[in-house]
């Protein structure tokens, strides 16, 4: 089965709210994140992800809604787990929902959701997301209690953190990926779809293909910034032809030709 991938376009929007944050949510103002999400779709994407942070400092309501309309694949959602968020995930209906921790004060996620910390808090959620037929994954640090919360939180999917990895180097980031293999294995043996992301990006992704089971990766920083170079279709058929792991060599080094 090929590993599929979905696109995260946030910071499309980003660059958009760098000149038009009073009034993203007006016509005629680029750039347009749907139109950047239709050009993923025309590289192969088989998502399109998108997180409505509660400052709305990027993608914006009208964005959640637009995407919905427009796409031809998926919308996976990012979120926080708030009264607010989740009543307008609750109208917008998205195929997908990746609950992140989320703090005013960090750039981009920074870490995974403590799942058993937040369990009681996050149950309530859980439940109403999956009682409308949303597919709800939780992104997690690669660790065995938080595979298991997730577990009896009765999500069906998790998204390992990839960040520690991608930061990592030499033995240290031998030892990561060890650590994401465990956690993809025991995630799969408890019947749960595995995903995976963040900070990953062409020249780190080929180790990452090795994760047993691994259905589905989200990128968005890497491909959006190849795209300032070759476009953004390009950028993400680009990244979807590395998910074929004949492009890597023993190493797991890009093979460069």
């Amino acid at each position: 089965m090929p590993i599929l991938l979905g696109v995260n376009i946030d910071h499309v929007a980003t660059v958009r709210q760098a000149r038009y944050a009073r009034n993203a949510g007006s016509i005629n103002i680029e750039p347009d994140p749907v139109e950047a999400a239709l050009a993923a779709e025309r590289g192969g994407a088989a998502g399109i992800t998108a997180h409505l942070r509660q400052d709305r400092r990027h993608i914006v309501d009208r964005d959640i809604f637009r995407l919905k309309e427009a796409i031809s694949t998926k919308l996976n959602l990012e979120m926080g787990n708030t009264l607010e968020i989740v009543a307008i995930v609750l109208k917008v209906l998205p195929a997908d929902v990746c609950l992140v921790p989320e703090s005013r004060e960090e750039i981009t996620t920074e870490g995974g959701l403590d799942c058993v910390t937040h369990r009681s808090l996050l149950e309530p959620t859980v439940k109403a997301l999956r009682d409308v037929g949303i597919a709800v994954s939780l992104f997690i640090d690669p660790a065995p209690e938080q595979i298991a919360a997730a577990a009896a939180l009765g999500a069906p999917v998790v998204e390992l953190h990839t960040g520690a990895y991608a930061e990592a180097t030499g033995t240290a980031r031998d030892a990561e990926l060890a650590r994401l293999i465990r956690a993809a294995k025991l995630a799969a043996e408890t019947g749960i779809q595995v995903n995976a992301g963040h900070g990953l990006n062409y020249t780190n992704i080929g180790p990452i293909l090795t994760l047993p089971k691994l259905v589905e990766l989200n990128i968005g920083h890497s491909i959006v910034s190849r795209s300032l170079f070759v476009g953004l279709e390009q950028a993400t058929r680009e990244m979807v032809e590395l998910l074929n792991p004949q492009v890597f060599n023993t190493d797991g080094d890009l093979r460069l030709s």
